[in-house]
């Protein structure tokens, strides 16, 4: 009986762990689906009563590019947790499973729905007949809409290399593509916005992809001194990334609008509706990014920070989706 009844047990706590792992990833599964709904049916929303018109193809526009953005949010905060496990107290624990590769997979086919819109000038193509390669090399925006798709495809080998760092170059290439595209030449000012819309979206990424790797990382280390140091590391991380995000955000948001106008705008067009309803989100992530830093200081267990955090977590896809639903949107007049 001695012998058996571990045996049992141990089956039982097997059962259950995969029963809860299969309940987490059909939760995971319902989110991204949920989430994708922003992107898809976000346009219609916006622009109800605004009198202004979305280009064909604006839905799938979003979605591709919120799919890139997440993206490039995983490999990101994968870099910077990993640099900031480096050193941490106790035995060294192997790291989680890099989800890099997935997400360069998944980046590429997005880049290149993307690159394969802007060949058909910017509109859906619906056969191949439609798609012109060779235009792409002569326009600003098929250049840069090729480079993304080369970067993600060379950001794959990278993350699958004993290198993992290398990474940081390709998807440097793409956050440099993405702040040129966001800012075209015939822009007023064009590369003071590049510059806060570059620093805007690393600084985003680092913090999403972070939470998200720290997170993981945390649960495979739980019981260790180093989970609760880990989360704190991150924790003095991310109020930079936080305040550095706000910052660029604001000063981004009156360069499209005017301080006269924001007023108006933010509730009469599309993109300054997407954009508060950014602006709401953010906000309650940073409530719940200050409740998990509370808990982490204050509780018994600074463990139990992972709560509000796993919230925090999910905010920020709902805020990544938005993004992506921002720059498919018309952007404002911007009155003299």
């Amino acid at each position: 009986m001695t012998l058996i009844r571990p045996a049992s047990e141990a089956a039982d706590a097997g059962g259950r762990g995969r029963r809860a792992a299969t309940s987490r990833a059909a939760a995971v599964l319902a989110l991204v689906a949920l989430a994708a709904l922003i992107p898809l049916f976000g346009p219609s929303a916006a622009l109800h009563g605004t009198g202004e018109a979305a280009a064909p193809g604006t839905g799938g526009t979003a979605l591709l590019r919120a799919v890139l953005f997440a993206a490039l949010c995983v490999p990101a905060g994968e870099l910077l947790v990993n640099r900031l496990a480096d050193g941490l107290p106790g035995p060294t624990a192997e790291p989680p499973r890099s989800w890099s590769p997935y997400a360069a997979a998944a980046s590429f086919l997005a880049a290149l729905g993307l690159a394969s819109m802007v060949a058909a000038g910017n509109l859906v193509p619906h056969s191949p007949a439609q798609i012109d390669v060779g235009g792409l090399y002569r326009t600003r925006d098929g250049s840069l809409a090729l480079l993304e798709v080369n970067a993600f495809l060379l950001a794959g080998p990278c993350a699958l290399s004993r290198r993992p760092r290398l990474q940081v170059l390709p998807l440097a290439a793409v956050a440099v593509a993405e702040a040129l595209r966001a800012h075209p030449p015939t822009e007023s000012g064009p590369l003071p916005g590049s510059v806060l819309t570059l620093a805007h979206l690393v600084c985003g990424a680092l913090w999403a992809g972070g939470l998200l790797h720290t997170l993981r990382t945390v649960r495979r280390r739980r019981g260790t001194g180093a989970a609760a140091a880990l989360l704190g590391r991150y924790a003095r991380v991310a109020a930079v990334l936080l305040a550095a995000v706000t910052a660029t955000g604001v000063c981004s948001a009156l360069r499209r609008m005017p301080p006269e106008t924001v007023l108006h705008q933010l509730t009469a067009t599309a993109y300054g509706r997407a954009l508060l309803a950014k602006v709401i989100l953010v906000a309650g992530v940073a409530l719940l990014a200050l409740w998990a830093r509370l808990r982490l200081r204050r509780a018994p267990d600074p463990l139990t920070a992972c709560t509000p955090a796993r919230a925090e977590l999910a905010g920020l896809a709902v805020v990544v989706m938005v993004s992506g639903l921002l720059t498919a949107l018309p952007l404002p007049i911007h009155w003299s």
